[in-house]
């Protein structure tokens, strides 16, 4: 084995050019997998990290009102005290309208704007990072203030001490700032991600909307358990058909819900990409076949000397196989460190974190170690299947 794998470099070494261009499939092949796999399994994470951090107890309702059947926030502030053994609190949640947010000339049109109550950080886990939170005061009396996330507080003012006491105008209405919330994105903060919000009071939304009462309200349950998410949800949906007595008029949608649909997403989406990066692979596994079917050629008078000196066919299909799985397993593992340090190249242009995922590495390598065995195997049959007094008139 030893002897043959030594023959197996030494072949591949003195046709330095011909084995690259065999290698350079595989490389191409490895690094593809890897490289489109972690891009989409980074990409899928930086999602599930941002419905994360709307946190994975939450149930998102909506509704729709009738003026014969309806539901109003005092009514569900109401069902809250009445199931508090399933609910950690409630917050309504309204949007006052696209609009553009303005500062002097600087500007933002995609920022989140949402009305919610005082006990809304607590319900998503944002944390204040320069001044204060909404305060129940705030919404009693409708005040026109605002709470920043770190990137509209940045965009806007530079940093987040330059904006508290500052002035947003929105929709005509000017907003004081009174806080700036902690980033909450690991990576680089971008438009319309989870930085780029601001809330303000909802009473105050409520006004600027012109409407009475919010269509929207968020519910956290007193556990993270998916079982006790689902039990609360439930008790949401048996209240509001009780209100509505048509499930048309409200939906529901719980974040551990969406987080395991997302997770669905991702093994398909990493199946999928990781098949069409793997045609390179099978084509480069062609490639080793007729390389190798081309080497076998040339050196068929080399066989049947050998074959002639007593080798046994069995010797002589190792070796070919050898050589095969060693160029596979040499562009496999070129392969690896390309496409990792392309990925730690792309790191520094994505908004999220991006490396090489471990199943992708393996998955890949496996592959290619795969192809130079199966691919390698029918020209090695050939090679030790050779008379050797045939072999020995070649030319």
């Amino acid at each position: 084995m030893l002897q043959s794998f030594k023959l197996a470099l030494k072949s591949i070494w003195s046709n330095k050019v011909r084995s690259a261009l065999t290698m350079f499939g595989i490389i191409i092949g490895v690094s593809s997998v890897i490289i489109l796999v972690s891009l989409m399994n980074g990409y899928l994470n930086s999602q599930i990290s941002q419905w994360g951090d709307l946190g994975a107890n939450n149930i998102n309702v909506s509704v729709i009102n009738q003026p014969s059947r309806s539901v109003t926030m005092d009514e569900m502030y109401a069902y809250l005290d009445e199931h508090k053994d399933l609910f950690a609190g409630m917050s309504p949640t309204v949007t006052p309208g696209g609009g553009t947010l303005k500062v002097g000339s600087k500007k933002l049109e995609n920022t989140g704007l949402t009305g919610v109550s005082e006990s809304y950080a607590d319900l998503v886990d944002k944390k204040i990072a320069k001044g204060r939170f909404l305060s129940y005061a705030d919404i009693a009396s409708k005040q026109e203030v605002c709470v920043l996330g770190a990137y509209t507080a940045q965009r806007l003012f530079g940093s987040g001490n330059a904006a508290l006491g500052e002035k947003v105008s929105f929709g005509g209405v000017n907003l004081t700032v009174v806080g700036v919330l902690e980033q909450k994105s690991k990576g680089k903060m971008e438009e319309s991600g989870t930085d780029d919000v601001l809330l303000l009071p909802y009473s105050t939304a409520l006004k600027m909307a012109h409407t009475a009462q919010p269509s929207a309200y968020l519910f956290a349950s007193k556990s993270t358990d998916k079982a006790a998410v689902l039990s609360a949800k439930k008790s949401l949906q048996e209240y509001l058909y009780s209100v509505f007595r048509n499930k048309k008029n409200y939906n529901l949608m719980a974040m551990a819900e969406m987080l395991d649909q997302i997770n669905r997403m991702m093994a398909q989406m990493s199946v999928l990409i990781g098949g069409i990066a793997g045609i390179s692979l099978f084509v480069a596994g062609v490639g080793v076949m007729n390389i190798m079917l081309v080497s076998v050629t040339e050196r068929t008078r080399e066989i049947g000397i050998r074959k002639a000196l007593g080798a046994r066919p069995g010797v002589i299909l190792q070796q070919f196989v050898l050589e095969a799985i060693t160029t596979s397993v040499l562009g496999g593992l070129i392969g690896i460190g390309i496409g990792s340090g392309i990925l730690n190249i792309v790191t520094m242009f994505v908004g999220y974190s991006v490396a090489a995922t471990p199943n992708a590495v393996f998955i890949s390598f496996t592959v290619s170690v795969a192809i130079g065995l199966i691919f390698g195997y029918m020209p090695a049959k050939r090679a030790a299947s050779l008379n050797p007094i045939d072999a020995l008139r070649s030319e």
